[in-house]
């Protein structure tokens, strides 16, 4: 089989193993882990585990069906060119700028994130110039050079590696010196005294999967770095592969550390549990230390939702004409779509009018909500893309291949859409699904009638 070493797309092949490796470990660890593993856990006791890990099978699936295409083609900038390949144009001007828009409002939310962790070291400082410079400074590492992004993606996710090591390793030396916590033993009795699988009833252990799969989003991230990575075929499923063993050894592990040092029961679901945990070992400045840790997370995030929206902004640039295609279907001198990242950078920058209003009382919720319902439309259509993928002349029966697609294909649709009808349930998330359904009418209308218009 033929080697890539020089992408077809005019992009730099810049990306070596070890970035790919850690892009796709930080792409599977988010902000969430960090603050809001308490209030999980406080949802559904020990059973959060089980859904960390179904969720994560599904999200496995999800992206051994992006890499499966893309191991076909590396030389796309984005798995949504296969929507449009194999379900029709449509579908694939739909998905591209309806994935455009997720990625754009999960950068919003992310921005939202900075201002208020950045806050509590400065906190008279306007929470807008806060955000401003922060998305300044991650614009002008996307612009520099692809290497450039992939060594600061590198040390983002170090920095959050590092904290959930230290939480693992600091439950496992508690455990074994009987280390007493103000309410009594670090132990497994923490986990499995009064034990039941659905302690706050079944409905809320349904309910916890829109909070899991928020965690997840933006995994398949990896699948965009393909067209800029040194020999694709070889690290692309590597790098997929090794996601379950990640979120086994992160998530999970991390579930584990914390109810076995403290009893679910009385954890704080409004504290991050990695503060209250080093503090226990007399690190007094455990607070400052998280936040951190959760702004790096933070800031990791937005730097790879530059560089995705950036990508897809010019591949939706070079797939129409005219000026748009013009203007922004362009490549700078260091080899990356610099234009198409600042136009992402200035449309994530609207996220502080949106926090300056008013009648939004939770930005970052309303944000999240909209991104989600958007991200679950675009994961259906890709497995569906997949699908008829499978059935095309293209099938690479000896790539790399997702495990049994006639079973796990539709299984994982199945899945996405139990999510999407979950959120409608709840108040917090239901708007934003709401939102997400409209823009499904109308925009998906508008689609389908662009395309019958310019056929006919």
């Amino acid at each position: 089989m033929k080697k890539l070493n020089d992408s077809k797309n005019n992009m730099k092949r810049e990306l070596s193993n070890r970035h790919i490796q850690l892009i796709s470990i930080g792409g599977t660890i988010g902000t969430g882990l960090f603050l809001g593993a308490s209030r999980s856990i406080a949802f559904t006791g020990p059973s959060i585990m089980l859904v960390y890990l179904a969720a994560g099978i599904f999200m496995f699936l999800l992206t051994r069906a992006m890499g499966e295409m893309l191991y076909m083609d590396p030389d796309q900038h984005t798995f949504i060119n296969f929507i449009s390949k194999y379900l029709g144009k449509p579908f694939g001007f739909f998905s591209g700028w309806t994935y455009w828009l997720s990625i754009i409002f999960t950068g919003m939310g992310e921005l939202t994130a900075v201002g208020i962790y950045f806050q509590f070291w400065f906190p008279k400082m306007p929470m807008w110039i806060i955000q401003l410079m922060f998305l300044a400074a991650i614009m002008s590492i996307n612009l520099i050079t692809v290497k450039f992004f992939g060594e600061a993606e590198f040390w983002f996710a170090m920095i959050k590696i590092s904290a959930i090591v230290a939480l693992i390793l600091t439950s496992i030396f508690m455990l074994a010196t009987d280390f007493k916590t103000p309410i009594g033993a670090v132990g497994l009795t923490n986990i499995s005294k009064n034990f039941q699988l659905f302690p706050n009833g079944f409905k809320n252990l349904v309910m916890a999967f829109p909070m899991v799969f928020f965690a997840y989003q933006g995994i398949e991230f990896v699948g965009i770095t393909t067209s800029e990575t040194k020999n694709p075929r070889a690290v692309l499923p590597k790098a997929i592969n090794q996601i379950i063993i990640r979120i086994l050894i992160f998530y999970i592990g991390s579930l584990i550390a914390i109810m076995l040092i403290y009893p679910w029961q009385s954890l704080d679901p409004k504290q991050s549990p990695f503060v209250w945990i080093f503090k226990l070992l007399g690190i007094s400045w455990a607070a400052g230390l998280i936040n951190f840790v959760v702004l790096t997370a933070a800031s990791s995030a937005l730097n790879s939702i530059l560089y995705s929206s950036g990508r897809h902004l010019y591949q939706l640039a070079s797939d129409s004409s005219g000026k748009f295609n013009k203007n922004c279907a362009v490549i700078s001198k260091n080899g990356v779509p610099a234009r198409t990242i600042c136009l992402s950078a200035l449309a994530v920058a609207v996220s502080p009018i949106i926090n300056s209003i008013p009648t939004i009382k939770d930005a970052f919720s309303v944000i999240a909500s909209v991104s989600s319902g958007a991200y679950l439309l675009i994961y259906i259509l890709t497995l569906f893309a997949h699908r008829k993928y499978t059935q095309s002349k293209d099938y690479l029966a000896n790539g790399f291949l997702m495990p049994k697609p006639k079973f796990f294909g539709p299984l994982t649709i199945a899945f996405m859409v139990f999510i999407l009808i979950s959120m409608l349930f709840q108040k917090e998330t239901c708007p934003g699904v709401v939102t997400a359904l409209i823009w499904l009418v109308v925009f998906g209308g508008y689609s389908l009638a662009k395309y019958k218009n310019e056929n006919s």
